[in-house]
């Protein structure tokens, strides 16, 4: 059990799981986009190492997953030019810790449940702009990116997540490499 922002008390098994996609970008040598978190301010587990993330976000009322990964992709890295690659073969779910319960999203959510998606960055690098991604329509999530070796996402993950991004390499490794 939590408190929420009024002093309720939350029981977080009784809260639905925020609906959300996650996208696995591979350049073509075989290595995944990942970018790092605005900030250094915030609880522990969310500073340092472990700011690194791929790009995820919710999913809009009446949209379909897919479209909003592509949706996503665009206003976080401002990336348009990427083939679909694979879909992975079911939902993947976390739960958030409790500190972070009250704080994240209202309180209205247990955590997320993610459908993820793998594309192949066709463009030019310079196509990405995370500082002034969507276009420059949309703020800015992360400060940096890089290329980074897929295999280490979960390290670069906030440990509550790690078990989400161990299922998404499993689930993609073999669309990763170069084609």
């Amino acid at each position: 059990m939590a408190r929420g922002a009024s002093g309720v008390v939350i029981d977080q098994a009784t809260l639905p799981y925020r609906r959300c996609v996650g996208i696995a970008l591979f350049n073509r040598s075989g290595k995944v986009f990942v970018a790092r978190r605005r900030g250094e301010t915030g609880p522990e587990h969310v500073r340092g190492p472990y700011r690194w993330q791929m790009p995820q976000g919710g999913i809009d009322p009446g949209e379909q997953p897919l479209a909003a990964a592509i949706r996503e992709l665009f206003e976080e890295t401002n990336v348009r030019n990427a083939t679909l690659l694979a879909e992975a073969p079911e939902w993947f779910t976390y739960d958030l810790p409790r500190e972070m319960l009250q704080r994240t999203w209202r309180g209205g959510y247990r955590g997320q449940t993610q459908r993820w998606f793998a594309f192949r960055f066709t463009g030019d690098d310079k196509e990405i702009d995370v500082r002034h991604p969507g276009g420059g329509d949309h703020p800015s999530e992360f400060d940096e990116w890089r290329w980074e070796e897929f295999s280490l996402t979960p390290e670069l993950i906030i440990p509550f997540k790690r078990p989400v991004y161990e299922k998404v390499v499993g689930a993609f490794s073999h669309v990763a490499a170069a084609p």
